[in-house]
């Protein structure tokens, strides 16, 4: 069997002739019959048609075919995610930048002097908080206490004073 173009050419049947073939029709269209619904004048036959398809048919796809349409004229195209494909998204760049932050501390290794700096800079904002506290409660506590030990401290000083001469 030959080939002619894409589709097979048949081998000549033993009661057809090459003479008998109009020469613009092939062998495989002379062999085949013609579809009778071709015909023009069979009028009273039932013409097939299309099948509808019943999701198309739906008026929610209808709506929603509507819908994206108007939005795409827009140019508001749907950004809308699925929940799973946000937190997955999350997830991916919270860990990139994880690994970047470690990278970056990984290569500034701190010298024993940065170190020592940094103990005493918390040291000093730690005095710095107790202090903010004490001063706080030295507010809040009544009037009379605050002389109370006003007081004290300046007996204390007299006291002091007595015994040093």
């Amino acid at each position: 069997m030959t080939t002619l173009f894409r589709y097979p050419v048949f081998p000549v049947l033993p009661g057809l002739d090459q003479a008998d073939i109009p020469e613009g029709l092939s062998r495989v269209r002379s062999i085949m019959a013609e579809p009778d619904y071709m015909d023009s004048d069979g009028d009273d036959l039932i013409k097939p048609k299309k099948l509808l398809n019943p999701v198309k048919s739906s008026r929610n796809h209808q709506d929603l075919h509507r819908e994206l349409l108007m939005n795409q004229k827009r140019g508001l195209a749907p950004q809308n995610k699925p929940e799973l494909q946000k937190v997955m998204e999350k997830r991916k760049r919270d860990q990139v930048l994880k690994a970047q932050k470690e990278e970056q501390e990984a290569h500034q290794k701190r010298t024993d002097l940065e170190i020592e700096l940094m103990k005493r800079r918390e040291t000093l904002e730690q005095l710095e908080l107790d202090q903010h506290k004490n001063e706080e409660e030295q507010e809040n506590t009544p009037e009379f206490v605050k002389m109370k030990s006003n007081l004290r401290r300046t007996k204390q000083e007299v006291d002091g004073q007595e015994r040093a001469t």
